[in-house]
């Protein structure tokens, strides 16, 4: 893909070509909706007097440049062209996602504790591992076999689960979180002991086998209060869209 190096968007592409190719890939709204976003953002940077300066961008800069890789300035010229951008077009991507961040802190972050607080429950996490069937027969087949430890849960969950990418991984579903599962499933698993095999159960049309292999109390670490203020940040911006389309 070298020859994108050497194209002249200016010549090559034309304003008009880039529209067109976006709508005909369904990406148009997208593209909108995100610049829209930006104008909302820098109107609403301006009223709380938030602002981004030369040098917080030059340190996000350095910090993309390690995080590629790009160890010399000519590393990173090279780079930039053949994404077909300049350094003032970067610096301005950088200075767009520096300010949300900063607006977003300055906007909600009196907010974060309570929110946490009133949702404590909710962002509890278990480690869970899950076996799905289609009849309930083999559901209790499996459940018997394990509990007679005559297969292994993960075994289990590698021969008889009906989605391949669980399969390969023996049952592993990962960190999951209280609101993401049913609630009487949640006051179950929540409830159990580790290890503790829990089903089957039938959710819709399929058969259910749980085990929980630990328990993750929610904690406000510096993630989690970056993930919720950023989550009411993004809704913020929806409803001030909403607003501006319905205008």
């Amino acid at each position: 893909m070298n020859y994108l190096l050497n194209i002249n968007i200016n010549s090559e592409i034309s304003s008009a070509d880039i529209v067109d190719f976006l709508k005909s890939e369904i990406h148009f709204k997208e593209i909108c909706q995100k610049i829209l976003f930006q104008r909302i953002i820098n109107r609403k940077a301006a009223l709380y007097g938030v602002d981004v300066t030369a040098e917080e961008i030059q340190q996000e800069a350095e910090r993309q440049r390690r995080e590629r890789g790009l160890e010399r300035a000519s590393d990173t010229m090279i780079w930039l062209k053949y994404q077909l951008i300049d350094t003032s077009d970067w610096e301005t991507g950088i200075r767009n996602y520096l300010l949300a961040q900063k607006l977003a802190e300055a906007m909600f972050s009196a907010e974060a504790d309570s929110f946490f607080a009133q949702h404590r429950l909710e962002l509890e996490q278990i480690v869970l591992y899950h076996i799905v069937v289609n009849n309930k027969k083999l559901a209790q087949e499996i459940y018997y076999q394990i509990e007679e430890a005559e297969i292994s849960f993960f075994d289990a969950a590698n021969t008889y689960d009906i989605d391949e990418n669980r399969r390969q991984k023996c049952g592993y579903e990962g960190r999951v979180y209280r609101w993401e599962l049913n609630p009487d499933i949640a006051g179950l698993l929540f409830s159990s002991q580790l290890q503790q095999l829990t089903g089957p159960f039938k959710i819709i049309d399929k058969y259910h086998l749980f085990m929980v292999e630990d328990f993750i109390p929610a904690e406000l670490t510096k993630q989690r209060y970056t993930e919720i203020i950023s989550s009411m940040f993004q809704k913020w911006l929806n409803t001030e869209l909403d607003c501006i389309l319905s205008a």
